[in-house]
């Protein structure tokens, strides 16, 4: 396993992670346990923000910039709509 497949992998879990505390934070009872999921999901992000920014640097994730008339077609496609 080469280090872009390792930090694909940690990246992946990573999201993982924070699905599984922000589901927490919504689903918690008591304030102290939602705080408890708050804060970790906070951890979590800063965390995953480090991984991309990393991988991003290392030119191991890559995107695209998206089209201006494409999104504004899509955001009048959706706008309507409600």
């Amino acid at each position: 396993m080469n280090d872009k497949e390792i930090m694909e992998n940690i990246l992946l879990t990573t999201k993982g992670v924070c699905d599984l505390y922000m589901h927490g934070s919504i689903e918690s009872a008591t304030p102290k346990v939602r705080q408890a999921f708050t804060s970790a999901l906070s951890d979590g992000l800063s965390m995953q923000g480090c991984i991309y920014d990393r991988m991003a640097n290392n030119g191991w994730y890559t995107f695209e910039q998206a089209d201006g008339q494409k999104m504004t077609q899509v955001k009048q496609k959706y706008s309507s709509c409600c």
